[in-house]
């Protein structure tokens, strides 16, 4: 790929004028991980890869770095960040009564997809938690970023590397399209292997919650825990993703059953895709056709990149087949809600109260 002060950018996506000159780095390289580690100690911001999708990382401890990153992905202050942590044992650096739970969940299900929402230590910048008094945790599964945490010493706050409300990026090139000009740097460290954002578990309450779905389900922690584990549909409580509508593509995404979808097909008049689950009908004249996988972890770790190549098709619209509403598909169902053009026109997560 081309440096990023030669890279055309899509201004028309990102809206705002290229200030910086953005590095991409490769993860294979000592000595691009070393510029990686000295632009997040200066304090920048640097784009990594994590299992789940690529995240904007900067210094938690750095207020400054902190704030960049929300002016980098115009995300709004008051949307708390994640913050990543090289292991269990950082726990006590960042949150204050820490149940023995957090540490059996910890054992079992990190690194990984799972983030635990816990009480914040009062040194803890607000910045990363909008004024909060909770913090999320979490040790990501991706050596690249494990490597570069345990050799920082620090942990990082690291959203979603892209524009506030659009797709999560599963690959750098996704980032450096859409945030070339924004930041100091991407990590090339490939594409990411699950494709969906983590599991967010409320451990401050007298119960456990699962405030956003992920590819850590209800009833593998309820396993985990012995303890039943709920799931509202709906909440008011504020962490990542709770927004009716985000992980949009550029191009209007619309949820219907195979039977609509064919319908739409034969109107004619507009150009469009579609996406069917597990099974397509023959290739049409008039449609881009996709058939997306059978397996959940495989539709998953496509989806985002799937949409993000059919944003660059110049569509009228893409429409996408429901697919299974089981506890397994949970967090596919709330990205697609979310994402959906029409949010009233959504699939609602499944409801799991006892588990």
């Amino acid at each position: 790929m081309s440096p990023a002060h030669s890279l055309a950018v899509h201004l028309d996506t990102i809206n705002v004028e290229v200030m910086i000159p953005t590095q991409l780095l490769d993860a294979t390289s000592i000595s691009d991980i070393a510029i990686a580690k000295e632009i997040l100690r200066r304090g920048g911001l640097v784009a990594v890869p994590t299992e789940t999708v690529y995240g904007l990382a900067a210094n938690a401890m750095n207020p400054s770095a902190v704030k960049a990153i929300f002016a980098a992905k115009e995300r709004p202050s008051d949307h708390p960040l994640i913050v990543h942590i090289a292991g269990p044992d950082k726990l006590v650096d960042w949150a204050i009564d820490i149940p023995p739970l957090a540490y059996q969940l910890a054992a079992r299900f990190w690194p990984g997809p799972l983030t635990l929402l816990l009480r914040k230590r009062p040194q803890v910048p607000t910045e990363v938690t909008a004024g909060l008094d909770t913090i999320g945790l979490r040790v990501p599964a991706n050596p690249v970023l494990l490597a570069l945490l345990t050799e920082l010493g620090f942990g990082v706050a690291a959203p979603s590397a892209n524009p506030y409300k659009r797709l999560s990026p599963t690959s750098a090139e996704q980032v450096f399209t859409q945030m070339s000009g924004r930041i100091d740097a991407v990590l090339d460290g490939g594409d990411c292997e699950v494709g969906l954002e983590s599991t967010i578990l409320d451990l401050t309450g007298p119960k456990l919650r699962i405030l956003r779905a992920g590819p850590i389900t209800a009833s593998e922690i309820a396993q985990c825990t012995g303890l039943p584990v709920s799931q509202p549909m709906q909440h008011d409580i504020v962490v990542p993703g709770n927004v009716a509508e985000h992980y949009q593509p550029h191009t209007p995404l619309h949820l219907g059953t195979r039977e609509q979808i064919m319908e739409a097909i034969e109107a004619k008049g507009r150009r469009i895709a579609c996406l069917f689950y597990a099974a397509a009908p023959n290739t049409s004249e008039t449609a881009k056709i996709i058939t997306m996988p059978k397996e959940k972890a495989l539709f998953a770790q496509c989806l985002y990149k799937t949409l993000y190549s059919l944003d660059d098709l110049g569509l009228d619209a893409i429409w996408l087949e429901y697919p299974p509403s089981s506890e397994q598909w949970c967090d596919v169902n709330d990205r697609l809600s979310r994402a959906a053009a029409t949010p009233r026109t959504s699939l609602q997560p499944t409801s799991l109260n006892a588990f």
